[in-house]
């Protein structure tokens, strides 16, 4: 994970269970914020340009598909590596682009690993996903097994009925343990917000495993019935905030699951710079989980390169 040099990672605080519980959250508060973003006007022309560079710069390039195949996966990396075409990277002026990473399944990481060649970071994801119903000493082999793999971001999945009962301080205690299973790999905490069913549980759940070293805490699966949401956003980025002023440990943020449009891209972006500030819009501490979202954003590049769209099937999928 590139990151800047004084970037101090994050580390267990300790769980405070005083906290954790009397945290609230304002439902209408947060639903009239999503509201407005949802109704401002996007940046243009140039701008618009810069910050769907900067979005492709924070995609975990992703494919988790039952019938994912070797051939499949090294495909997905060297678009990774290459994101964009030749004579777009000409006209934007660029002369290097990647995405973030590129995330796949355990059995995935030795096809990515080839064509990468220590180039993007593979994150793999673990823990039982999407469900994370097996047992811990499982989940806890898994991560080792990626590890030693060469996935160097491990993105897994909380146990939800942790949250759903409020037992807080068993989600910190697993969560504690995939951190140390990780060991110098950087680990995403999946909380799988569609299952919480409160804004309540997502900001507890998002304090819970920043408390227990989370690198970043994600939104979704990208297997739920609702995956990342604006609403959902704010409470967690509002939470990487207040933890950030509390211990001064920057902890990423991850949606995933539905960001399919570059203008969707553009509402997580203004999001984090918004609520979090510049230096939250860099890859070691934004992500965005995404497959078909790398498409969108290179017909909106072309357009503003040569004033017309494109049909999405001229450009190769991941």
């Amino acid at each position: 994970m590139t990151q800047n040099l004084d970037f101090k990672r994050n580390t267990a605080v300790g769980l405070d269970l005083g906290w954790v519980n009397s945290l609230k959250v304002n439902r209408n508060a947060a639903d009239r914020r999503a509201a407005s973003l949802a109704a401002r006007r996007t940046v243009k022309k140039e701008y618009q340009a810069a910050w769907l560079v900067r979005a492709i710069q924070c995609i975990d390039l992703t494919s988790l598909s039952g019938d994912d195949t070797p051939g499949r996966v090294e495909r997905l990396c060297r678009k990774a590596m290459r994101p964009l075409r030749s004579d777009l990277m000409a006209a934007l002026g660029l002369t290097e682009l990647t995405t973030g990473a590129v995330c796949v399944y355990h059995e995935m990481i030795k096809p990515a690993a080839h064509v990468l060649q220590g180039r993007l970071p593979i994150a793999a994801v673990s823990t039982a996903f999407p469900a994370g119903l097996s047992s811990l000493e499982t989940k806890i082999r898994e991560i080792e097994l990626s590890v030693a793999a060469g996935a160097s971001e491990i993105d897994i999945v909380i146990t939800r009925q942790h949250v759903l009962t409020g037992n807080w301080q068993a989600l910190y205690d697993e969560m504690v343990a995939y951190r140390q299973a990780c060991g110098d790999a950087h680990v995403k905490a999946i909380l799988a917000t569609g299952d919480l069913v409160t804004l309540e549980n997502v900001a507890k759940a998002s304090w819970v495993c920043m408390m227990a070293g989370a690198d970043f805490i994600k939104t979704s699966t990208g297997k739920e019935g609702v995956n990342a949401t604006i609403p959902v956003s704010l409470v967690m980025v509002r939470a990487i905030r207040e933890y950030y002023e509390r211990t001064g440990f920057m902890v990423g943020y991850k949606p995933a699951g539905g960001v399919s449009t570059a203008k969707a891209a553009l509402q997580y972006l203004t999001v984090m710079k918004e609520e979090l500030g510049n230096e939250w819009l860099q890859p070691h501490l934004f992500r965005i989980g995404a497959s078909s979202l790398l498409t969108d954003i290179e017909r909106q590049l072309e357009h503003y390169v040569t004033g017309s769209y494109s049909a999405a099937h001229r450009h190769a999928q991941p």
